[in-house]
């Protein structure tokens, strides 16, 4: 079968993303530099898509493949990516792995 895009669900991937990251939807309109937040709330509602330049764009605000982001008719490529709030003792390891990284790339 050729793979499609669903545009439902890929918005209500995009509004869990959106959500798992406290982001609204007038903050991914200003992020883009889109003329008015009714775009992103047609994406959100499965209405229409966003470009592949937008969403090249979103997956750079989000941290995440493109792939992560839209959904189709195709077995995922990416896996499901879940978020979980991390406890006092890993966000501390993650702070120092990060500043680890920060100096190994410098």
């Amino acid at each position: 079968m050729f793979p499609l895009i669903n545009k439902r669900e890929t918005g209500v991937n995009l509004r869990k993303i959106m959500d798992e990251r406290g982001l609204t939807a007038k903050d991914v309109q200003e992020y883009l530099g889109l003329g008015c937040v009714q775009s992103v709330y047609r994406w959100i509602d499965g209405i229409n898509m966003p470009t592949i330049d937008n969403l090249y764009a979103l997956s750079e605000l989000f941290q995440l493949p493109i792939d992560a982001i839209v959904r189709g008719n195709r077995a995922p490529i990416v896996p499901s990516v879940t978020f979980e709030v991390l406890d006092l003792h890993d966000r501390r390891l993650y702070t120092y792995y990060e500043k680890l990284n920060a100096l190994r790339a410098a």
